[in-house]
């Protein structure tokens, strides 16, 4: 995973290149203890049912969010401004 991250360099492509399927594997021999199947299907089921448990449970919530911070790059938002979708100016 850590070779996977390196690789990725925080780019939201390459995180999906090449962090996203090695957490995808990870998952998978994971949640096949817990009766899920270990294929697409599997990890599907187990996204969304920890998403209903998120709502429910603060604990989840906290937990799915450091484990998504593990995947995903930081995401920073530009500054508000004209650059921002704002109304363009007449020449």
């Amino acid at each position: 995973m850590d070779e996977a991250r390196d690789n990725a360099c925080n780019d939201m492509g390459k995180m999906l290149q090449f962090v996203l399927p090695v957490a995808t594997q990870i998952q998978q021999e994971v949640i096949k203890a817990y009766g899920f199947s270990c294929d697409g299907e599997g990890v599907l089921k187990f996204a969304r049912l920890v998403k209903s448990y998120e709502a429910q449970d603060p604990e989840i919530a906290s937990l799915s969010g450091k484990l998504k911070a593990l995947f995903l790059p930081p995401m920073t938002l530009p500054p508000p401004g004209p650059a921002s979708g704002g109304s363009v100016a007449a020449s």
